[in-house]
């Protein structure tokens, strides 16, 4: 029979990679008389009595049910049970209690306590494995901790500390597993962090014992581990394997699919456990036999009979704890079906999928159900069933009808003995262009101008809807859907936006199963409202053909702008002045001033104090410069000034 430790919390990994590959067994859900446990505390199986034990830790008891999972026994009060293991004829069941720092010997037959072993530690014991005639279990304490052992033969001096050979550090914790097939041999790993700890394998077959293979280098904080029967090989957390001799262990690989916690069999056979699934591996082999979907509450536990035979799992229940179930065929033939369809094709034009089935035996005359998704049938049509040929190969020819990308389901039903399975292939079928234009890109127009957009859209297939999108500028406003309706018969449709800032107008064809989609954008801008009013003059008179507002030369200006108000904006100000025939830029000019929250603001110009004097003054929005991209570049008009006595 195999003893060993399992991690006994609820599996914390998800099922990693495809699940292509599954089998659902049938599970039975918990029923009166089912051995059911609160907080899982070890699981191991006794092929001598066919008896499953598990600890509960949360109720302080040990239930033992048959290899149905039915219960058959429990014994109570023995205090919080972390882990289990057997001696190696199945007689006697050994119990890790941390709380009371014992390791409890029970028989194995009518669960009657028999014995406690006290651990002076300060942590532990927690983690156990039979061998080499003894007990053994990881500890910790401030000296340091690490390996102990019981020795039932012992009398009053059965346990033993501080079993590790010298010179292997400080390891805290350690988890621990044994095999029926080499009794004289352990396998240990810190589930510390330490980076002075390590896994190794020892053998325990004298008084003390001796290390055949240590590795400080590869793994800390280690949830589990486990020797692997018929090879010199140690996995660590189900995943990780490492192949030991000449005293080292070296780098042999890892099992990528399924969780982090599980059990090896006696055959070789691994059981990989994550909160739903258990998934079995043959030996060697770095791809699942099978994957069987437990519970969707749970797995707190997984150990197989020592024959091979059967899996047992705790099953999680909704708030209810974990009850022992049995999976009775555990290893079922489960095909590997591979599909090749070319990347990519000519839409109405034949094309040709071809792959393989493969399993221990092929049925003759196997079908396969093939069913084709793509944007016309986008639930997917049923093709023609195909049928595999005697090697395991097959092909089909299709003439897809529809572009874009065309899905190929093929799929093995199953039967009794054999997994079903189904593998897709995509294939990204050519589509045909069409023409999508839209007007006005580039025009400037006015604050406010209501502006039609009218996009054209050139042949398609089924689909003649075409969106308008407006996006103004400025981070404030979204983009809008303005309408959306289908062309009309000259293959147009229109839109019309209230141009009060700069905007991107997009027309979008979504495109149909034989068109590709297309988006085209079109940029209008818009100028923003700007007026300025001229204050504190005396009158109004022209000078020649212009028109000029009359000061007294002492007298200063007032200009009152209002512009479109966008915050942080700001108005030029343009100061020109009149001399010797020609109207030159004043210095300091051009200025800005920021708009108040009403879009106002009001410039004072110093008077000349001089008469005779002509300017000219002029209020403008320049994108960018006036503090915001949001509209386009405008420019007031001049206002001119004239100081007379």
């Amino acid at each position: 029979m195999r003893t060993r430790s399992v991690a006994t919390a609820t599996a914390l990994a998800v099922l990693a990679g495809s699940a292509v590959l599954m089998a659902v067994p049938a599970v039975p859900a918990a029923a009166a008389g089912t051995a059911v446990v609160i907080t899982p505390g070890g699981i191991v199986a006794d092929g001598a009595l066919h008896r499953v034990f598990v600890g509960d830790q949360a109720r302080g008891k040990i239930v033992a049910g048959d290899y149905s999972g039915a219960l058959v026994d429990s014994v109570d009060g023995v205090g919080a049970v972390v882990d289990l293991t057997l001696s190696a004829d199945g007689a006697t069941l050994y119990a890790a209690l941390p709380d009371s720092h014992q390791i409890l010997a029970l028989d194995a037959a009518t669960l009657d306590i028999e014995a406690r072993y006290d651990v002076a530690a300060a942590e532990g014991p927690r983690h156990l494995a039979f061998a080499g005639g003894r007990v053994w279990f990881g500890y910790d304490d401030p000296q340091g901790g690490g390996l102990g052992s019981v020795d039932p033969a012992g009398g009053t001096d059965a346990v033993t500390l501080g079993q590790l050979p010298d010179g292997l550090g400080t390891f805290g914790d350690l988890v621990l597993d044994s095999d029926p097939g080499k009794p004289d041999t352990l396998a240990f790993a810190a589930t510390g962090l330490d980076p002075s700890g390590g896994m190794g394998v020892l053998d325990v077959s004298g008084t003390s014992p001796q290390l055949v293979a240590y590795d400080n280098s590869q793994v800390s904080g280690a949830g589990d581990v486990d020797l692997v029967p018929g090879a010199p090989e140690v996995l660590i957390n189900m995943r990780n394997r490492y192949a030991y001799a000449d005293g080292k262990l070296s780098d042999a690989g890892s099992y990528a699919y399924g969780g982090w916690n599980g059990d090896v069999s006696p055959s070789g056979l691994l059981a990989k456990s994550d909160d739903s699934y258990v998934t079995v591996y043959r030996p060697g082999a770095d791809t699942p036999t099978v994957s069987h979907h437990v519970s969707y509450n749970g797995l707190g536990g997984t150990t197989w009979a020592p024959d091979s035979s059967r899996l047992f799992v705790l099953k999680g229940t909704d708030g209810d704890g974990y009850f022992l179930t049995a999976i009775t065929d555990p290893v079922r033939n489960v095909p590997t079906l591979k599909v090749y369809a070319p990347s990519t094709a000519t839409r109405a034009h034949q094309l040709t999928v071809n792959g393989e089935l493969r399993m221990s035996w092929l049925p003759t005359d196997t079908k396969l159900q093939v069913t084709r998704t793509d944007l016309e049938s986008p639930s997917g049509k049923t093709l023609s069933d195909v049928t595999v040929k005697s090697d395991g190969t097959f092909s089909f020819s299709d003439t897809p009808p529809a572009g874009g990308t065309v899905t190929y389901k093929v799929s093995y039903a199953g039967d009794a003995d054999r997994s079903a399975v189904s593998v897709s292939a995509k294939v990204a079928v050519s589509l045909a262009s069409t023409s999508l234009s839209l007007n006005n890109n580039g025009k400037v127009y006015a604050y406010g101008t209501d502006v039609t957009f009218t996009a054209h859209l050139g042949t398609t297939y089924k689909n003649r809807t075409v969106e308008i999108w407006a996006n103004p500028y400025g981070g404030d406003k979204p983009n809008k859907l303005v309408r959306t309706g289908t062309v009309n018969s000259s293959g147009n449709i229109s839109a019309t936006i209230d141009m009060t800032r700069d905007t991107a107008v997009t027309a979008v064809f979504k495109g149909d199963a034989r068109f590709k989609a297309r988006t085209v954008t079109s940029t209008g801008y818009a100028q923003v409202k700007n007026s300025t009013v001229v204050s504190k003059h005396y009158k109004t008179a022209k000078i020649g053909s212009t028109s000029y507002y009359w000061f007294h030369r002492s007298t200063d200006p007032l200009l009152t702008t209002t512009m479109t108000y966008y915050p942080g904006r700001m108005q030029q100000v343009a100061l020109q002045v009149y001399r010797a025939g020609a109207w030159r830029t004043a210095d300091n000019s051009p200025q800005y001033f920021k708009l108040g929250t009403n879009g106002r603001s009001a410039v004072t110009l110093k008077s000349p104090g001089t008469s005779g004097v002509k300017v000219r003054i002029r209020s403008s929005y320049i994108n960018e410069h006036s503090g915001d991209t949001v509209n386009s570049t405008t420019y007031g008009s001049w206002k001119y000034l004239y100081f007379s006595n």
